[in-house]
């Protein structure tokens, strides 16, 4: 593991289970981590918290914290566990639950994840999006607006565009993590709900947009029923521009690896499928492909956290070496 001063800067930008493994794989090379983290959730126990408390939800932020504690121990398990049964606890996770005393002790939101961080001994920072209580919209494919991400991925019909209730800025110490930063990582994670809430924040698209930085962004696996049926990774960044309102990706990096009949079969009732390239269609809207077998061994057709970190280290060992862009040139 790296612990010099040569580590990378990287800021990664998503929520959900994908960015957790992202930052799994790239704790072990740098230190220098930035997880900025949507905060627009209103389901399961983040979202009772919320309502009831009138907290920001803490489910993604507790899980990007495990992700990257120092080492696996028995603190991890205990910010992980999920009551099955008792009553009002039933179905709420501890760590939300600490994230939300530790606030009420410390006064604000971010000192508590600090505190956390502590406990856990994290290796990098991981902010949320923004501080204010926002709620997602989507205007859907027929036409009706739906309020709530828990409406939204629930919806019959597909989303034509996401928005933020009401318009809300970055934390400071975000902005000046993508100025400062060697890579940009926007996903792996839902295209609507986990990652394009955070660039509907005031102020990120530009800033990323400023950046020296390469930006990466980590394309799913699979698609999603009802946020991405039948999308290609061309699909997926097409979204990503439009909400955007400029081109902010500089490689679209795809997995090219194979998935079993077997893991295959586990997605046939959420009418989940592989996501294809489209290589030539990403190439013409001036973003670099990188193909690599991306693809886990475990027994869902998830990104392996190691590949995965491998994969964003070499691509800005090549971009500081000018290797990539004249690869591309040829």
């Amino acid at each position: 593991m790296d612990t010099g001063i040569n580590e990378p800067a990287i800021v990664v930008i998503g929520g959900g289970t994908g960015l957790a493994v992202l930052l799994k794989g790239l704790k072990q090379y740098t230190s220098r981590l930035t997880a900025m983290v949507t905060v627009s959730d209103d389901g399961g126990s983040s979202g009772r918290l919320r309502n009831e408390l009138g907290v920001l939800p803490p489910g993604d932020i507790r899980n990007c914290l495990v992700a990257l504690a120092e080492t696996e121990t028995l603190m991890n398990e205990v910010f992980q566990h999920r009551f099955l049964q008792g009553g009002s606890l039933q179905g709420h996770n501890l760590g939300n639950l600490l994230l939300v005393a530790m606030t009420e002790i410390t006064g604000d939101f971010i000192s508590a994840i600090r505190e956390v961080s502590k406990v856990l001994a994290v290796r990098g920072k991981v902010l949320p999006a923004t501080l204010e209580p926002v709620a997602l919209g989507g205007i859907m494919t027929d036409g009706k607006q739906v309020i709530g991400e828990t409406a939204i991925r629930n919806y019959p019909a597909g989303v034509k565009e996401i928005f933020l209730m009401p318009e809300c800025g970055p934390l400071p110490e975000t902005l000046q993590a993508i100025n400062e930063a060697d890579a940009i990582v926007i996903g792996p994670g839902s295209l609507y709900t986990s990652i394009i809430p955070n660039l509907l924040v005031k102020g990120i698209v530009e800033a990323i947009a400023n950046a020296r930085a390469p930006k990466l962004y980590i394309s799913n696996i699979m698609t999603e029923q009802g946020e991405t049926d039948e999308f290609t990774a061309v699909d997926h960044l097409k979204v990503i521009q439009k909400h955007s309102g400029k081109q902010i990706i500089d490689y679209a990096v795809v997995n090219s690896g194979s998935i079993d009949e077997e893991r295959l079969s586990r997605y046939i009732e959420e009418k989940a499928v592989p996501v294809r390239s489209s290589r030539d269609e990403i190439v013409e809207m001036g973003i670099k492909v990188i193909e690599e077998d991306l693809v886990s061994d475990t027994e869902v057709a998830w990104h392996d956290a190691d590949k995965l970190a491998r994969v964003i280290l070499e691509t800005i060992n090549k971009k500081i070496d000018g290797g990539i862009d004249a690869e591309n040139a040829e």
